[in-house]
């Protein structure tokens, strides 16, 4: 039987928007999750979530594009999700971690994670717009990541 509690609680759930959220450094003393770099949390609103993530890690190495299917693993903690290196030292790297509510891409938040020369992070961001009240995730394109990565690894080139 679903009670009027019940029903405040889905309707208080189905309420604002998703977020997602980098942690970085990722604890040295967590001795369950040895490797990672970074860890992803994922949220409905304010109230941390298990939603499916996904991400790329979208590269170029010697003048050659690449893209490396991310695996997370799950943490102990509730909607923390932990992801260690699996792409090559070399180049210039972005990381693009995904969340994902359901098939609207509205349903989803993006973060966007520059990578630095030295393999540590320079920078996160995820892309969001204004409406009313809240702060909306907005989809990323490959294509402006894409730009990005150019950019970034033609900059490389000319200190070079």
């Amino acid at each position: 039987m679903i009670t009027a509690a019940t029903l405040a609680v889905v309707a208080a759930l189905s309420v604002g928007p998703p977020w997602i959220s980098i942690e970085y450094p990722a604890n040295p003393h967590d001795r369950s999750n040895t490797g990672t770099m970074l860890y992803v949390h994922v949220f409905h609103h304010a109230q941390p979530i298990a939603y499916p993530i996904e991400g790329t890690a979208e590269g170029f190495v010697n003048g050659e594009r690449r893209s490396i299917k991310l695996k997370f693993t799950e943490t102990a903690r509730p909607a923390v999700y932990g992801l260690s290196r699996q792409w090559p030292t070399e180049g210039v790297w972005t990381l693009v971690i995904k969340m994902s509510r359901g098939e609207n891409s509205e349903d989803g938040a993006t973060a966007v994670v520059e990578l630095g020369t030295d393999g540590e992070i320079a920078s996160v961001r995820v892309p969001t717009r204004q409406q009313g009240q809240w702060t909306i995730p907005v989809d990323v394109s490959m294509t402006e990541i894409d730009r990005a990565l150019r950019a970034r690894a033609s900059a490389l080139a000319v200190r070079r």
